[in-house]
């Protein structure tokens, strides 16, 4: 069986209609609800910083550190882009932050979006309040079956179109490595790197999605990367923090003195 698959964010460069032109509500993560207010702090936007529009999600993973995936940023420099914070809703002010210095993966594969996890190294520390807090990193993996929860301001249907202003939900299972890649055909881009999430058909990660954070119990536990696009009956596949550990504290120790949630 043949699958369609495409990367969350390929129509996301091309339909960048965002949700700082649109009002519209009706595209969402797919089979979501709109996000309780406070609901994830931790949630950013990342976006060109010359053009205002959201490119993909991200998590505040320190006061300096955005984690998102390789593919919203890979092609990228560190002067096109601006994270917004703050906010649940981009159609409401939030704060902006820019960026030092990108690092994705040395590993990152960009045609079979293998090892699809990037940080951003910010110019100038978050100021950490109530709507703005840090997600701390994972302490250990998954069991199959597991909730956790998804958020961003993806578009319905691959048909793309402006995303919504409100920020949106949606609660998922975790599939284990081999049940996932079962399902999904032994596709080439499922990696090592990589947890799954399904739930059912009409349910799952879409455009716009990409880079954001899927949290179980408080902790960060995957980066959106990609999918058969959107919620087709088959499972999205986000880059795992866990598994990344070591690269993430690395890099951010290398770069600043930090906890890095050790």
């Amino acid at each position: 069986m043949k699958l369609f698959v495409l990367s969350l964010f390929v129509l996301t460069t091309v339909a960048l209609s965002t949700a700082k032109t649109s009002r519209s509500s009706r595209n969402r993560i797919v089979g979501g609800s709109v996000a309780e207010e406070g609901l994830a702090p931790y949630q950013v936007s990342v976006q060109y910083e010359w053009g205002g529009g959201h490119i993909c999600g991200g998590a505040i993973i320190d006061a300096e550190w955005i984690l998102t995936a390789a593919h919203c940023v890979a092609f990228l420099q560190s002067q096109d882009i601006a994270v917004e914070t703050g906010t649940q809703n981009l159609m409401e002010p939030g704060v902006y932050y820019y960026v030092k210095r990108i690092y994705t993966h040395c590993g990152y594969n960009q045609q079979l979006l293998h090892n699809d996890i990037a940080l951003l190294h910010l110019n100038s520390t978050i100021v950490i309040n109530k709507k703005t807090q840090i997600i701390p990193l994972p302490e250990q993996p998954l069991e199959d079956g597991d909730d956790v929860v998804l958020t961003g301001w993806g578009a319905l249907s691959s048909a793309g179109g402006g995303g919504p202003s409100k920020l949106h939900k949606i609660n998922l299972k975790y599939v284990e490595y081999e049940r996932c890649r079962e399902l999904l055909d032994n596709d080439p881009r499922l990696h090592v790197g990589n947890i799954c999430t399904f739930t059912q058909k009409g349910e799952g990660a879409c455009f716009g999605d990409s880079g954001g954070p899927l949290v179980s119990n408080g902790h960060i536990v995957g980066v959106v990367s990609w999918a058969n696009p959107c919620a087709l009956g088959f499972p999205d596949a986000h880059a795992s923090p866990y598994f990344y550990l070591d690269w993430i504290r690395q890099t951010m120790r290398r770069n600043k003195k930090c906890s890095c949630n050790a």
